[in-house]
């Protein structure tokens, strides 16, 4: 099973996805190298692949896809950064959670939206950080 990074950056309440040429929209991330924490890797790919530097990350959970364990990290950035599709990256995107929904997206990155904005009540004894992403519920 890879390891991979996923962070869900978050501003005023709109979630940012990025897209290669011809392909679905996804949360931003990728694969963790050998030796690297799964938060510094969560840094690294929305450096790369966003511009972005990323404050404060939150770690929320492990999604665990078909070929992939998905660490899922949140942070929010500020009103004046602006994500600029980088290397493999040829569009950004903000989006609410209820587009995410209707959006051609990765079934992971679907699922990982729904399971963070969904109530807290839901994740029945899960014990996730959840204050970054308390505006979308």
């Amino acid at each position: 099973m890879r390891e991979r990074a996923t962070i869900i950056c978050t501003r005023d309440a709109k979630i940012l996805l990025v897209a290669r040429k011809r392909s679905r929209w996804a949360l931003p991330g990728g694969t963790i190298r050998r030796g690297e924490a799964p938060g510094d890797a969560a840094r690294r790919e929305l450096e790369e692949e966003t511009g972005l530097v990323a404050g404060t990350l939150r770690y929320l959970f492990v999604f665990g896809g078909v070929s992939k364990h998905h660490h899922v990290f949140t942070v929010s950035i500020g009103d004046d950064a602006a994500p600029e599709p980088r290397n493999e990256i040829s569009r950004c995107g903000w989006f609410s959670a209820r587009q995410v929904a209707r959006l051609t997206t990765s079934v992971p990155t679907r699922e990982i939206v729904a399971l963070a904005v969904a109530p807290k009540s839901a994740m029945r004894g899960a014990r996730a950080v959840w204050s970054t992403i308390d505006a979308f519920v």
